[in-house]
């Protein structure tokens, strides 16, 4: 399989070229176009944080550097996506600023961190591809900003209390759109392509161009270069297969709650006929209580008026006797 991308991949060219100092112009150009400053890096550094494991392999590289105002930046590019990813970079910051301060030594000698993520999966949701993330802190009352005191900008220097704290840079790279509208803008376009067109002007590009030719690396480098981009692909698949399951089995449980919530509804559908049905069967029930009520009142008015009539009956045979007996005696 021929190696397509003339340009070496920048997490390939981390591990393996820019480390060199006679490469380091590479990513000073970087640095500079990134962080709008004029970067020197002094020395490349170890750290655990920085050390490859087994699993970080072909998903993550990085590289922590310091430059000649003694910042610590850690460049770091991550293929695959991480949940936690953003909880990550507050640990590696933490962890870096832990290494490099000695038992006994004064808070005032922490170093300023620069922690750069180039990544090249959705983090988070945003509309941009380059965020900046600071620290500062706000009044809750008197919205104002909290700056430093006369003694402490003599003791830290000229600086913001913003400075103090590490920067994080996230660079999400697929969600660039190949459109060069700044120097940096071409950066990311080679981060996105390995490719760095003619008219690129941005810091590092040229001696990127130069240095960085896949065809300029020796045969055995060329073969485990080829061989980096493969594993890559196999990753980048097996994410994609494992992402496909996932939706799937996700999609598969969609459908059994779908059928667990029908056959729900249907049961409550037939609960409430069956409330209906007692419902209108108490009702013709009330309806036929009330009906015998009535014809119980109606019998009872009709035994009333018998009785009455009745009693009229016996009047008038007593009446008709006592007439009789009057007649009889008037007779003798």
């Amino acid at each position: 399989m021929a190696i397509i991308n003339r340009l070496i991949r920048f997490d390939w060219a981390i591990k393996n070229i820019l480390r060199n100092k006679s490469n380091f112009g590479i990513l000073e150009g970087f640095l500079s176009e990134l962080l709008k400053e004029d970067i020197k890096i002094t020395k490349i550094l170890e750290s655990e944080s920085n050390q490859e494991t087994k699993k970080d392999k072909f998903n993550r590289v990085d590289l922590l550097v310091e430059n000649s105002k003694s910042e610590l930046i850690i460049v770091e590019v991550q293929n695959t996506s991480e949940l936690d990813y953003l909880q990550r970079l507050l640990y590696g910051a933490s962890k870096v600023i832990s290494e490099n301060l000695n038992l006994g030594q004064s808070y005032s000698n922490i170093k300023k961190i620069i922690s750069i993520s180039i990544v090249y999966f959705d983090l988070g949701q945003g509309k941009d591809y380059v965020y900046k993330g600071k620290t500062s802190f706000q009044g809750i009352h008197k919205k104002d900003t909290l700056e430093l005191s006369k003694e402490q900008k003599k003791l830290f220097g000229e600086i913001n209390v913003e400075q103090i704290f590490p920067e994080y840079y996230l660079l999400k790279v697929n969600k660039f759109d190949n459109k060069t509208r700044d120097t940096l803008d071409e950066w990311l376009y080679f981060l996105k392509n390995e490719e760095i067109k003619d008219n690129f002007k941005a810091k590092g590009l040229r001696e990127a161009k130069e240095k960085l030719d896949v065809l300029k690396l020796p045969k055995r480098e060329q073969a485990i270069y080829q061989r980096y981009l493969e594993n890559l692909s196999y990753q980048a698949s097996m994410a994609q297969t494992i992402s496909f399951e996932v939706e799937q089995e996700r999609e598969k449980m969609l459908i059994e709650v779908q059928a667990e919530k029908d056959k729900l509804q249907i049961e409550k559908d037939e609960v409430k006929t069956q409330k209906n049905e007692l419902k209108t069967q108490k009702y013709e029930l009330k309806t036929e209580k009330d009906k015998l009520r009535i014809e119980k009142d109606e019998l009872k008015t009709e035994k009333n008026e018998l009785k009455l009539v009745r009693k009229k009956v016996n009047f008038e045979i007593e009446r008709i006797k006592l007439e009789i007996e009057k007649s009889e005696k008037e007779k003798s």
